[in-house]
């Protein structure tokens, strides 16, 4: 199988994990994670470009499970986390996996968190590896083995 149709297929896959876990996804320590984690992700290569801020935004109005929470406080929750990483990308990431740790305590809001890492870092059908790693990065903060989501 093709490298671009797995990335699909795992982003997929991800997906379909978080929608069944949908009602276990409330608290406000998942929607500070998740939205970290969008925008870790997003900015990972150093750069924010609009398509990336655009599917950040689909997933936070198309996504079941963030239909939980407020979408325009989601939203600037990774607008936050964003300009934290676009004004200092080192000292912004150590903030940012701060607020991604916050989901350490809950192993299913975790898995969750990376997922929507792994659902993000996919959209595009270019899973890259400074995405990868940020990812990566993220499963050790939340005490994950990355082997664990491929990584």
């Amino acid at each position: 199988m093709p490298l671009w149709d797995r990335i699909k297929e795992s982003a997929q896959q991800m997906q379909t994990q978080l929608e069944a876990k949908k009602n276990d996804l409330k608290s406000g320590a998942f929607r500070d994670a998740s939205m970290a984690m969008c925008a870790l992700v997003a900015a990972a290569d150093g750069t924010i470009d609009p398509a990336e801020r655009q599917r950040v935004a689909q997933l936070i109005a198309g996504n079941d499970v963030l239909r939980n929470f407020d979408a325009a406080d989601l939203q600037r929750r990774f607008d936050e986390n964003l300009g934290k990483l676009t004004t200092d990308f080192g000292f912004g990431k150590v903030s940012v996996l701060q607020e991604i740790a916050k989901a350490r305590k809950k192993p299913a809001e975790a898995r969750a968190v990376i997922q929507i890492g792994i659902v993000i870092g996919g959209a595009d059908g270019d899973f890259d590896k400074t995405e990868r790693a940020v990812v990566r990065e993220a499963c050790y903060t939340l005490d994950l083995p990355p082997h664990e989501f491929d990584l």
